[in-house]
């Protein structure tokens, strides 16, 4: 079987809309032949190139024949990280408006990441990447790693119990969770964090 054949062999296994790397191509035979296999593949549609090595198979509208959709930056730049074993998460301003610490939405998507700052854009949708420390992306995606990313970017002295309350709901945690976060939050957080976060442990038993 030629390279160009079993390169659609395997696309054909990946799903529509999803971002996926030409290196997990090259086990299939010389990396020349794999990208001259996509390039083919993409000047004649049935793939996109989103970004230097990330391509994906473009999937069709159901409501609307004819029109087809890409992937979104965000799943992109997620992807990338993956397959560079970069860290990246949220932005602090996006978890805190997610868990209701905040009312008013980022005015554009960022994401924090342990790898290089850059934009990654989709048809006109754009998602910024942007350099944090390896620090602000611990305990990853785990609810003690959401709370910390929004926790850090607020001031303590302006939430109040209730608004750290609805955090913690949003979460949907049992109580060794809930015990679990909040043994780690105030290891880590200013002590006017402490203070805040031992009253809403006294008032959740």
């Amino acid at each position: 079987m030629s390279i160009s054949a079993k390169v659609q062999q395997r696309l054909a296994r990946i799903r529509k809309g999803a971002p996926f790397s030409i290196k997990s191509f090259y086990s299939l035979g010389a990396e020349t032949a794999v990208q001259k296999a996509l390039s083919r593949l993409a000047s004649s549609g049935k793939v996109v190139r989103l970004a230097r090595g990330i391509y994906v198979r473009p999937k069709p509208l159901k409501l609307i024949p004819g029109v087809q959709t890409l992937s979104n930056p965000t799943a992109v730049a997620r992807h990338w990280a993956k397959t560079r074993h970069f860290k990246i998460a949220e932005q602090g301003e996006e978890a805190a408006y997610r868990l209701g610490l905040q009312t008013q939405a980022p005015m554009k998507k960022i994401l924090w990441c342990t790898g290089p700052s850059r934009t990654f854009h989709v048809s006109n949708a754009t998602v910024e990447v942007k350099h944090v420390s390896k620090g602000k992306l611990r305990w990853l995606n785990k609810p003690e790693g959401i709370l910390f990313r929004g926790l850090s970017i607020l001031n303590a002295k302006l939430v109040n119990i209730e608004q750290l309350t609805t955090a913690f709901s949003r979460l949907n945690l049992s109580s060794s969770q809930i015990e679990t976060a909040l043994r780690k939050l105030k290891a880590e957080l200013s002590s006017e964090w402490t203070g805040k976060l031992n009253q809403l442990s006294g008032g959740m038993r």
